[in-house]
């Protein structure tokens, strides 16, 4: 019998009998060690955040959409080890790239922590690995600055590595939506583009191995600009029906009429729903890669930056619209009190990033308002350095307040005592155009 580890690299790949490590245990990383690690792979996950590898190895479930079940099949698989330490990277016949790309304070790439994953792979890992980046980026970053910073590191270790023979190295965009059930990270198609044709073959090889479809395309900088342009796409539309529904209000027209009424032409549109702002990391940030890059060569993104402008200012819109409606009511914002429901960025997650509620509540505590919150999925919420725990759900809490705010439609919250028990309910998700015969006064925003 053949023993894998010595068929062919792109075999054992392909056969799930390959070492393959997975750098950055989060919303993006998480999954894709699942997914590996159902292939048949022995997994490591690697992170530089000893508290999160510790509770990954026990068990503990750190990303609650994933489910508590994922966990526990990782903690009690001998083909996962989560680590901490970087020098097990020598192991790995591939390598993952799933960390942050945040942006700085002046809405530049903050690439640091991906300098540090390829610094850490061209300082530990062996001669023949596979190098591939997940994280959202503007084109180029691969070839000019993942690449350029792990061949720098290998030479700084003594080895005289070239690219395309003794490291391969490729871009693979992440595609998570978490929350999602329709699609799961194994159904939907992934992107796959090379430094190299070699180096494209293998990262290709290895996704087959946990994922159904596997797209090649002819670079690494076309795999990025497609992830860039799936975001800029959604953010612009976003933006479109956000400034569409503060013109539709003054003419006291209802935005979320008009869009269902709009979908129902079975060619040409594509429905998007307002919002109370953005959040995750998708939308508010990764279009700002390519306006950055845009700006560099001396072009200008205007869309881009456009949708970004009336995206931001609609947490500042929402607060105007909740002091309008607190005044037809005879009450200043100034002292009253104001429950958020929802605090994640979306529905039937735990997730904060970059959640418009943050925006929302520092605007509202500046105007003097009494803020309290409850969230299912978000037991702690911090608002500059300060942190506040979730209400309890109970009609006395929507009921004692001036105004309700809902923020996120979780379908945990008991969406018709809220509308039979609050005064007024400013709604940014229409959630209570569903309930029976509402007594609150609900106003959308």
């Amino acid at each position: 019998m053949t023993d894998p580890h010595d068929l062919p690299v792109e075999e054992r790949f392909e056969r799930g009998a390959a070492t393959v490590a997975v750098i950055g245990l989060g919303y993006v990383g998480l999954p894709l060690v699942d997914a590996w690690h159902a292939a048949g792979h022995h997994v490591l996950g690697v992170d530089d955040d000893a508290r999160k590898v510790a509770e990954i190895a026990r068990g503990v479930v750190t990303l609650e959409h994933l489910g508590a079940e994922v966990f526990a099949r990782l903690a009690a698989s001998p083909s996962f080890e989560a680590t901490d330490d970087f020098r097990q990277l020598a192991r790995a016949d591939a390598v993952a790239v799933c960390v942050p790309t945040p942006l700085g304070p002046n809405r530049d790439p903050d690439l640091r922590a991906v300098r540090g994953a390829a610094r850490a792979i061209g300082t530990h890992a062996r001669a023949g690995v596979l190098a591939i980046l997940e994280s959202t980026t503007y084109p180029g970053t691969t070839r000019d600055v993942f690449a350029v910073e792990l061949l720098d590191a290998a030479r700084a270790a003594g080895k005289t590595w070239v690219l395309g023979r003794d490291v391969y190295v490729a871009f693979s965009p992440e595609r998570e939506d978490p929350g999602r059930t329709s699609h799961s990270i194994r159904s939907t198609p992934r992107l796959v583009g090379g430094l190299d044709d070699v180096s494209a073959a293998r990262a290709a090889a290895l996704y087959r191995g946990g994922i159904e479809d596997v797209v090649v395309v002819s670079s690494a900088e076309v795999a990025e600009s497609a992830k860039l342009l799936e975001n800029v796409f959604r953010a612009v539309n976003i933006a479109l029906v956000n400034e569409l529904k503060t013109i539709l209000a003054a003419m006291d027209v209802d935005v979320w009429e008009v869009i269902e009424a709009a979908a129902t032409k079975p060619f040409g549109f594509m429905p998007f729903q307002p919002g109370p702002g953005l959040g995750g990391h998708c939308i508010p940030i990764d279009p700002f890669y390519l306006a950055w890059k845009a700006r560099e060569l001396g072009h200008e993104a205007h869309f881009i930056e456009l949708a970004g402008e009336i995206n931001r200012r609609m947490p500042v819109r929402v607060v105007e619209r909740l002091a309008e409606a607190l005044n037809d009511d005879s009450k200043p914002l100034r002292g009253s009190s104001v429950v958020l429901l929802g605090v994640a960025y979306k529905r039937d997650i735990g997730d904060v990033r970059e959640a418009p509620a943050l925006e929302i509540w520092r605007q509202l505590a500046r105007r003097g308002a009494r803020v309290t919150y409850h969230d299912p999925h978000v037991a702690e919420f911090e608002v500059e350095g300060t942190r506040h725990a979730s209400m309890p759900f109970e009609t006395e809490l929507v009921a004692a307040a001036d105004a309700v705010l809902v923020v996120t439609d979780h379908a945990a919250i008991d969406w018709q005592a809220v509308a039979d028990h609050a005064s007024l309910v400013v709604d940014t998700r229409n959630v209570l155009a569903s309930v029976a015969e509402p007594r609150a006064r609900v106003v959308k925003a």
